[in-house]
């Protein structure tokens, strides 16, 4: 009887310290692509010299006087880090270090893997092609003609 009440202790406590991690992750936040480079250089170095995405606000900014604000809401969602989520990007006056599509777009809010440092439980670390396709549509793709970075060198 002992050894069961034991194991369902065990049990539930692992349970409760699981899923308390998974609500602590849910509250992270963006800190944009800069924080990511004080341990991740070689990747953001890499990132910001191969990634046309890591540039990606020039496109909106170019563009900007021939779109209607509701028409630049739904550039914002694939050209900017976390727009119309929680700390995502706001504007480019107030979220400046948000306004490209930087490494949490595809890797997640990063506040919770910076702040348990590192751990990367709370940031997404193996991605698929489905990840890239809620921008990398086929629609996205005939029209602009590009091609998700999943394998060809975004770090």
């Amino acid at each position: 009887m002992r050894l069961l009440a034991a194991v369902a202790c065990t049990a539930l406590l692992s349970f409760m310290l699981f899923t308390a991690k998974i609500v602590h992750a849910a509250d992270s936040v963006y800190v944009g692509s800069k924080v990511c480079s004080e341990c991740h250089e070689e990747q953001y170095s890499k990132f910001k010299r191969y990634a046309k995405k890591a540039n990606s606000s020039h496109s909106i900014k170019s563009m900007a006087s021939d779109l209607t604000k509701e028409e630049q809401k739904e550039c914002f969602g694939c050209h900017t880090t976390g727009y119309g989520q929680a700390g995502g990007f706001r504007s480019f006056e107030e979220t400046p270090e948000l306004a490209n599509a930087g490494c949490e777009v595809c890797h997640g809010p990063g506040s919770e893997h910076v702040a348990e440092g590192g751990d990367t439980q709370f940031i997404k670390t193996t991605l698929s092609i489905k990840d890239c396709e809620s921008c990398h549509s086929e629609e996205r793709v005939d029209a602009f003609n590009f091609k998700p970075m999943l394998f060809g060198g975004a770090h």
